[in-house]
């Protein structure tokens, strides 16, 4: 039986705390986290995004951006306290009216450059107008994901899903399909907006030169189920949104986030992770953070 997992319900009526879940924004969000030992070159996780995106030639002088799903505000709070020369306005969409107002909050020294919208993202993205740039940081496992479906049984949204961008998908048993997140790619696409993506992902990459990170990860496999406090999100298979992507003749760079913060690899890390070495509380730490951050995939569409 196929079962529509959604998280409207909890984002839009709980008392929501960050710091139930572990999120690679949060973690890297100030100098003074304690996460940064395992950085090269320590910098808040919005200024690094900021820095890929220009790399990119996305974000440029005058850049309108929206934020959809922007927690606390923090990758924000990142990026305009780096590059806020080269913004010229910012909206933070979110479902969460508590969220917003902690938002609102942290970003109140760039309040003649904010706006803030309680909604839901994918409601509203039909009619979303004279946007630059879209970030959709570690929300899109937030987005209704199918679970249990069968190849030979596709509901006729799922099975257009997977016929027009020739979705790979698994010819016997059951998976799941991140058909929100599809539905999302597929209309900003079809806006033409450049977006930057991130999140946990069900086929990670993993960098030749950290190949211990592999250990009992699946590489290529489908959505998962991620339980968290109240609610349950799902891994993104990226390989679907580049799809989608490629079918509207868009231009795709993706890669892991381990590389986009700049993530030490050390003897003393490998040590680490491989041998599960956690004496002290720097070591818990390290292993915290390799263990997370090796299943993030980042992706930019424009």
């Amino acid at each position: 039986m196929v079962v529509i997992n959604t998280t409207r319900q909890y984002h839009k009526t709980s008392s929501i705390d960050l710091m139930k879940e572990f999120t690679i924004c949060e973690s890297f969000a100030s100098l003074d986290s304690p996460y940064m030992i395992a950085l090269k070159e320590p910098e808040p996780y919005g200024a690094l995004i900021g820095k890929l995106l220009i790399a990119a030639n996305i974000l440029k002088p005058g850049t309108k951006i929206l934020e959809a799903g922007g927690g606390y505000g923090s990758l924000m709070k990142g990026l305009l306290g780096t590059y806020l020369p080269l913004v010229k306005h910012v909206y933070m969409v979110d479902i969460s009216k508590a969220l917003l107002n902690i938002q609102r909050k942290n970003l109140s020294p760039w309040k003649k450059f904010t706006t803030f919208i309680n909604a839901d993202i994918t409601e509203i993205i039909h009619a979303t107008s004279n946007i630059n740039l879209i970030i959709l940081n570690e929300m899109l496992g937030d987005l209704d994901t199918w679970t249990g479906l069968k190849a030979g049984n596709l509901p006729d949204d799922a099975a257009r899903m997977v016929k027009n961008y020739h979705l790979d998908i698994p010819k016997e048993g059951t998976f799941n399909l991140n058909m929100g997140a599809l539905a999302l790619i597929e209309e900003i696409c079809r806006k033409g907006i450049p977006v930057f993506i991130s999140e946990h992902s069900c086929d990670p990459i993993i960098p030749e030169d950290m190949a211990f990170l592999e250990k009992d990860l699946e590489l290529n496999s489908f959505p998962r189920e991620i339980k968290l406090y109240g609610h349950s999100e799902f891994t993104i298979r990226f390989s679907h949104l580049i799809q989608v992507a490629k079918a509207w003749h868009k231009n795709t760079i993706t890669g892991p986030v381990l590389k986009l913060v700049g993530l030490k690899d050390s003897p003393q890390m490998r040590s680490i992770f491989t041998m599960h070495a956690c004496a002290t509380e720097k070591q818990e730490i390290i292993f915290e953070i390799l263990d997370h951050i090796r299943e993030y995939r980042w992706l930019a569409i424009y």
